[in-house]
């Protein structure tokens, strides 16, 4: 290690109490002191269903006894797959209070993935939300007798009326059973939530699995609760800030906020009804406290860019006039300045007939700080949501130590960079720049896999990123990308191809980019050949679809539309402009739009919607020789099944696109960041 960076260590004494609590014992020091408060809603039939923290801890004994009586002890692992409700934080609470864990798997989660979580943790008892989980998880167990899946308690009972399966068990009857089971050993739970301390397994997540199939990280207690005192530190939390959990609690960055934090700072989670009215839910809950993946901020940003563009000229004046006003104000901020008093009245004003009415739609008005993480967040995302007031932040961190480790400050967000370390966190640099990072909240390690964990920790605790990056002038960490995929540029400087697919995906017409390095081309652009980076393009149908039918153009299928020599035009014109911002030496030469989007079914994407690269290269791989031989179409063979069992192979031609004679057309407008069209 070659640079070390230090964050001043705190000392409060409130907060050492808690990291060295278990969640159960919070939740019953909550249950206790704030019984009658609402600790979670959930939004069933319309109508928003509160719980409180003396009844959520009711729920939770239950269930605990429950489990207990059907054998769980310490040490076991429950998995739990489904989307978000209460009975999933019941089940995880549950099982922390005898001693245990759980596992959360993604809710689109089949097939090997499902199996290899389920077999990796020796879980036998698996908590599933409804009909459809339920019907996987005995496809499994029919299959898989060895896998030992023992119980299968659903807490969604629509359409499984009639199943006889002896496994299956509905939630509210293990309750019942937990009940009376209670009443039978009186004292026995309150022993066992007593028993637990700080360090024992709380939760384990999956890892991304972009190279490899995910592994299991074993995050303590302590691990959680450190994360959840030192982000309040850096941006505090109350009981009175609201949280609407929206993404599944497999993932790092939902345990971090709405378990972690919730029970730390005592905060109330709310549930949509389900994913078609989560928008709505939001603008009536409005939510203090926010945490999204870039691809989140993205889907918004393409919204409000659809319904402008579809709005009449008076009104696209109007926003374009109060958007401007609102970004001089935000760029001021970010830079440290205090607007003018012109400048304030005009930006009251911008508020009211612009920017407020997006915040409104979005659910997004009350929001006092909103992060982003997971992957790079373009720039111009970033100053988008800052020009409407929205303070969005970005934070770095990893699954292996419980997800956050770096974020911005207020008022000192920098766009390129992800903010400074939270407290008590420690940042160094290794070989190659690879980003290290020691704090409390490092996890315990892979589980059952002593040898990962040895190559991800050192003996000193310093965990091994492996990505790289550096500190900035004003000392802000600036992420490059995975080691491996750091490349030079002819200049010498350091690129990554995230960076430029970042820049790609900023159109809105641009779902997802990878972009293709050809070592032998990219070698000769040394010697002072021309630049030719390659990409493949999945368009986004939302947007591309609502250009088409501005521009009247006709298509059938997602395939028709990304064919269309009108959309490949519209497309060169998005990369042409992205290429003005790039070195010369790493501009994008050839490209080709993808017949279907990447589908983490297909492997080709983590359930986090990272790119699986190695899956791309290797199912892609005529594509990719077209790209790089300078052909001008391939021709890739679909392999349909239908119902009946038939099967047919299907050719279907993509055109590639060569940029290096194309000029966009003269007296085109350059597109303002808040529109899809010029």
């Amino acid at each position: 290690m070659n640079q070390t960076a230090h964050t001043p260590v705190i000392e409060v004494q409130d907060d050492k109490a808690k990291v060295d609590m278990t969640m159960p014992q919070l939740l019953q020091n909550l249950a206790r002191t704030r019984p009658d408060s609402v600790a979670m809603q959930e939004k069933r039939y319309g109508i928003w269903q509160p719980t409180s923290w003396e009844h959520y801890q009711e729920r939770v004994s239950d269930f605990a006894h429950g489990l207990a009586s059907l054998g769980v002890q310490r040490g076991e692992i429950l998995a739990v797959l489904g989307d978000n409700r209460p009975e999933w934080l019941i089940s995880e609470l549950a099982a922390q209070s005898l001693g245990a864990s759980v596992v959360g798997i993604y809710p689109t989660s089949i097939g090997d993935e499902l199996h290899h979580i389920i077999a990796s943790a020796n879980s036998r008892i698996v908590v599933a939300e409804d009909q459809e989980q339920v019907d996987k998880l005995l496809i499994l167990a029919q299959d898989d007798p060895t896998l030992g899946i023992e119980r299968v308690i659903y807490y969604d009972p629509h359409g499984l009326e009639q199943y006889t399966e002896e496994l299956l068990v509905e939630f509210t009857d293990i309750e019942d059973a937990g009940r009376a089971w209670g009443e039978q050993h009186p004292g026995w739970l309150e022993e066992q939530i007593n028993a637990g301390v700080a360090t024992d397994t709380a939760v384990i997540c999956t890892t991304s699995g972009t190279t490899s199939k995910p592994k299991l990280a074993e995050l303590s207690h302590r691990n959680l609760l450190s994360m959840a005192e030192h982000l309040a530190t850096a941006d505090p939390i109350t009981s009175k800030d609201r949280y609407v959990s929206l993404l599944p609690f497999a993932w790092i960055g939902e345990q971090m906020l709405a378990v972690a934090c919730g029970l730390a700072h005592g905060l109330t989670v709310s549930f949509p009804e389900d994913a078609s009215t989560q928008k709505a839910d939001m603008r009536e809950i409005g939510p203090d406290v926010m945490f999204a993946p870039p691809r989140i901020w993205e889907s918004m940003l393409t919204e409000v860019q659809v319904r402008i563009d579809e709005s009449g000229p008076i009104k696209r004046a109007l926003f374009g006039w109060g958007y401007e006003i609102s970004d001089r104000v935000a760029t001021k901020q970010l830079q440290g300045q205090q607007p003018g008093m012109w400048l304030k009245m005009l930006n009251i004003a911008a508020n009211a007939v612009a920017t407020r009415s997006v915040r409104e739609q979005l659910g997004l008005t009350r929001l006092k700080r909103c992060y982003t993480g997971g992957a790079p967040l373009g720039p111009d995302v970033f100053r988008f949501f800052h020009a409407i007031g929205v303070n969005l932040k970005q934070i770095y961190g990893q699954t292996e130590i419980t997800g956050i480790a770096v974020v911005h400050r207020d008022n000192a967000v920098k766009f390129d960079t992800v903010g400074v370390p939270i407290e008590e966190t420690e940042i160094a640099f290794g070989d190659h720049s690879e980003i290290m990072l020691r704090s409390a909240s490092v996890f315990k390690g892979y589980y059952q896999n002593a040898e990962a964990t040895q190559e991800a920790i050192t003996d000193d605790g310093w965990l091994y990123t492996g990505d790289a990056g550096y500190l900035d002038d004003d000392g802000q960490l600036v992420v490059i990308d995975r080691l491996k995929d750091v490349r030079t540029a002819p200049d010498g400087s350091l690129y990554s191809n995230a960076y430029i697919e970042n820049k790609l995906k900023f159109s809105p017409y641009v779902e997802e980019a990878v972009v293709l390095v050809n070592e032998s081309t990219h070698t000769a652009q040394s010697e002072g050949a021309a630049p030719r980076l390659n990409v493949i393009i999945t368009i986004d149908p939302t947007t591309v679809g609502a250009w088409a039918e501005h521009e009247r153009l006709s298509y059938s299928t997602y395939a028709d539309l990304a064919a269309k020599p009108e959309v490949y035009n519209l497309v060169a014109m998005e990369i042409a402009r992205a290429n003005e911002d790039l070195n010369e030496g790493i501009r994008i030469g050839r490209f080709v739009l993808l017949h279907k989007q990447f589908d983490p079914d297909d492997d080709e994407i983590t359930r986090t919607r990272k790119v699986r690269r190695n899956v791309i290269e290797e199912r892609y791989a005529a594509v990719i020789q077209a790209l790089e031989s300078g052909a001008e179409r391939v021709t890739l063979t679909s392999t349909v099944t239908y119902q009946d069992g038939s099967v047919i192979e299907r050719p279907i031609p993509l055109e590639i696109f060569d940029l290096s004679t194309f000029e966009i057309p003269a007296g085109t407008k350059q597109r303002k960041v808040w529109s899809g069209r010029p």
